[in-house]
């Protein structure tokens, strides 16, 4: 259903302390928190858990595999997964792995 993660996405007052906890957590250098977005390891729309902050981490917004790469690797392992291409677990264990890889290694990048 389009805009079911919106219903289950945890809000920003839940989010922003957290990511400033795990940028100190994973010792970064750069603390400020607009350089990250919080974001699930296993996507929402792969069934990862929303609030779970083993599943939330502060994912970098620049470099060479910024945050906003990943999501087209979430979309592409979906719609594998809706279609019957990958099994639901295979994606989820292949991006919380690797999302770098998660494609390469479900067989369909």
């Amino acid at each position: 259903m389009p805009g079911w993660t919106k219903t289950v996405r945890p809000p920003v007052s839940y989010t922003t302390p957290l990511k400033i906890k795990q940028i100190g957590d994973y010792g970064y250098s750069d603390t400020k928190t607009a350089d990250y977005e919080e974001d699930h390891l296993v996507p929402l729309e792969l069934g990862g858990a929303p609030r779970d902050p083993k599943n939330l981490w502060p994912e970098p917004r620049y470099g060479n595999k910024p945050a906003a790469s990943k999501d087209s690797v979430e979309n592409k392992l979906k719609v594998a997964v809706c279609n019957g291409t990958v099994k639901l677990g295979a994606a989820r264990t292949a991006i919380a792995t690797d999302w770098t890889t998660a494609l390469a290694k479900v067989g369909i990048g």
